[in-house]
């Protein structure tokens, strides 16, 4: 009977996760006979680690996983890369079992090799192609709201070209995360992302931290600097708070956009550099450019191909799995177990504003784990956030906390 091969996509399509060599080379004959471009990886953190890298269809996973739990790396898979199937392995080689759905046990089947056979079949059918299969989590972000698909599909769309982006939006809300995707996911990946908070650095030194200097500059300058951008030479330069640029140094900025040349500080000569440029900003740059805080020319020069996150506010229905992320991957960092969120925690997370956006979130689940004290549930009151954020660790004392 003749089977029609899975379509290769980015960094392989299919990828093995076992610490047994026979199950994954019995796995690779088998799929290579199906025209299937296969990896392999010997553990689950491995197989997390390979996901980031691209878009994959299909996972094998071993049950007996040196490192971590299996039904762990499940979950998190679940969470952050939701297009993926996984089928589990056991670890004689001889075992299949499809998972659905971690809540049923019974799904957890032992197959004989046959089985293996009809899921490839099944697997191996051609799938339609998705008007919006470019619209799937970025790696490392998660949340599947309209607003989140939009900033996937222009992310990918954007990314292979060599075009300047401008990133808009809140604090917190992941705006370096889409620059490392669009670095990750264009031809630059293997070289160097360069990142520059425009913000962090005085302005007496943003010059020459980005261009560079000459030997005997200034006083102090007793080697030549490359600067930040001919160190992102093959790479991308990512400019974070771009809206915080002084004046005085936006000309020469707009200048290297245009001709693609870094002339260091104290030198004559023009270094040709070959650098993508990623920029972001939480501030209104139209309003910057009417009070004359920025230069209108690199903002057009600059927004070429603007990407607008949304607040978290906006995204009501990824705060729960983000939420539910953080927990695990916070709990495997801090090498404990992972509790649940109580149906008043979670009415709790989901009716607050989030200023702080994801990256309040995040600091919120965190300090609840560390409150919850190896608790198997997470309450309301580990929850800190906003006002909450002062009250005391003991009631008794709250009129002296409130007083301090």
């Amino acid at each position: 009977m003749t089977t029609t091969a899975i379509t290769p996509i980015a960094n392989g399509g299919v990828l093995v996760a076992s610490p047994n060599t026979s199950v994954r080379e019995q796995l690779r004959r088998t799929l290579d006979d199906r025209g299937c471009a296969v990896q392999e990886v010997s553990g689950g953190a491995d197989a997390l680690a390979k996901l980031e890298t691209g878009q994959w269809q299909l996972l094998f996973l071993d049950r007996r996983l040196p490192d971590l739990d299996a039904e762990e790396v499940i979950a998190i898979i679940k969470a952050r890369f939701p297009g993926i199937e996984v089928i589990l392995v056991e670890s004689d080689g001889a075992t299949v079992a499809t998972q659905p759905d971690l809540g049923d046990r019974r799904s957890w089947l032992k197959p004989s090799v046959q089985t293996l056979e009809r899921e490839l079949e099944r697997l191996t059918v051609p799938r339609p192609r998705s008007g919006n299969s470019n619209s799937t989590p970025l790696p490392g972000m998660l949340g599947n709201c309209e607003a989140m698909q939009r900033v996937y599909q222009l992310t990918r769309l954007v990314a292979p070209r060599q075009t300047t982006v401008l990133i808009l939006g809140a604090t917190g809300t992941g705006k370096e995360l889409v620059a490392r995707a669009i670095h990750k996911l264009s031809p630059r990946s293997s070289g160097a992302f360069a990142v520059v908070n425009c913000a962090a650095i005085p302005e007496t030194l943003l010059e020459s931290e980005l261009f560079g200097y000459s030997r005997g500059a200034f006083t102090g300058a007793v080697q030549s600097y490359v600067g930040r951008i001919h160190s992102a030479q093959g790479g991308t330069l990512f400019l974070d708070e771009i809206g915080e640029m002084p004046l005085s140094l936006q000309a020469k900025l707009l200048r290297f956009l245009e001709q693609k040349e870094v002339q260091r500080l104290g030198s004559t000569d023009a270094l040709r550099v070959d650098v993508r440029v990623v920029a972001a900003t939480n501030a209104n740059l139209a309003e910057q450019v009417a009070t004359g805080h920025f230069r209108q020319d690199l903002y057009y020069r600059l927004s070429c191909f603007p990407i607008e996150l949304p607040l978290l506010t906006e995204r009501r229905r990824d705060v729960l799995p983000l939420a539910q992320h953080f927990l695990r991957a916070t709990s495997v960092a801090m090498n404990s177990g992972v509790p649940k969120l109580s149906e008043e925690a979670v009415r709790k997370l989901e009716s607050y504003a989030w200023p702080g956006n994801v990256r309040e979130l995040h600091q919120v689940i965190e300090r609840a784990l560390i409150l919850a004290d190896g608790a198997e549930l997470i309450l309301p009151d580990h929850l800190w956030m906003g006002a909450a954020f002062r009250q005391p660790l003991k009631p008794e004392k709250s009129a002296e906390w409130r007083s301090a």
